[in-house]
């Protein structure tokens, strides 16, 4: 029980990174239909950055983390500026998708340069003796990656559901055409949720590094096991692709301590493939409410 537990407690913790990334697929899907293929590039973007800031200038964690998160949201407003804005009216969905992939490879080559190849880590938001639960040992930085998926749940639910411009952003998810009609900015919420897709991304980078090291290509890899927890879970529903992520990460570490660590990427792309052929709209939502969303 207490090994089952240790996977089950790893699952989680890595299942919370992929939310994060799921997450920030979906909130640029909702606005604009479209998949950013570069998401995982913001989470390396985020690790790098924090790195940078913490280690090399000296500056405080606080700081650090802030400058951080501000760094990947200003370089989400960049990619929708200067890449998907201009074409965004005209373009065909797959030509979206390649320019996304083509930012991703240009973001990559960007932080080759500036960072190198080397892995890069830093210490943890508070450092101390490891805590055991039920025989399971847990760092403490998997207590504060815990802690920011639950402020990000609660964030999520008073923007979109008590703020007027989280309303704007849900009825341009709903029916961009209409909400237009209506008065609302769509071109200023898609925006928006490049920069909050940047942010979200850039802080599963600053939470995971100093549980593994960073490196400058690891982003399509992130990319693949967020793209999957969003299909898992249901992309359209914040709540079902935040639920996507943990599953696929439990799974993973089942998958990895029980039978084989090399079967754990092999699994996601297993579980991807899967669910786009029988059962793309995710577990967590049916085909109609899939439907509607994308209306």
């Amino acid at each position: 029980m207490e090994l089952f537990l240790q996977y089950f407690f790893s699952g989680l913790t890595v299942g919370a990174i992929y939310a994060l990334i799921a997450l920030s697929f979906n909130i640029i899907y909702n606005t604009t239909s479209i998949l950013n293929l570069a998401q995982g590039e913001f989470v390396v973007l985020g690790g790098l950055v924090m790195w940078f800031f913490l280690e090399k200038l000296k500056l405080p964690y606080g700081t650090s983390f802030l400058l951080s998160l501000s760094i990947g949201g200003l370089v989400g407003l960049a990619m929708e500026r200067l890449t998907i804005r201009p074409v965004l009216k005209t373009a065909d969905p797959l030509l979206l998708i390649l320019i996304t992939i083509a930012f991703s490879i240009l973001l990559r080559g960007v932080l080759m340069f500036l960072f190198g190849k080397e892995p890069y880590g830093y210490p943890p938001l508070s450092e101390g003796e490891p805590i055991v639960l039920w025989g399971a040992v847990l760092q403490r930085q998997v207590i504060w990656i815990f802690i920011f998926v639950i402020l990000i749940m609660i964030f999520l639910y008073v923007f979109f559901n008590q703020t007027m411009f989280g309303r704007a952003m849900k009825a341009c998810a709903i029916d961009r055409v209409s909400a237009k009609l209506m008065g609302i900015k769509t071109t200023q919420m898609v925006m928006v949720s490049f920069i909050l897709s940047g942010i979200f991304a850039s802080l599963a980078g600053i939470l995971i590094t100093p549980i593994t090291f960073v490196e400058y290509d690891k982003g399509p890899l992130l990319t693949i096991k967020g793209f999957t927890s969003a299909i898992l879970g249901g992309l359209g529903s914040n709540w079902g692709v935040m639920a996507g992520g943990f599953l696929l990460g439990i799974l993973e570490s089942l998958t990895a301590g029980y039978i084989h660590s090399g079967l754990k990427d092999v699994l996601a792309l297993l579980i991807l493939l899967t669910m786009l052929l029988f059962k793309p709209a995710g577990l967590f939502q049916t085909a109609e409410q899939a439907r509607l969303r994308k209306l």
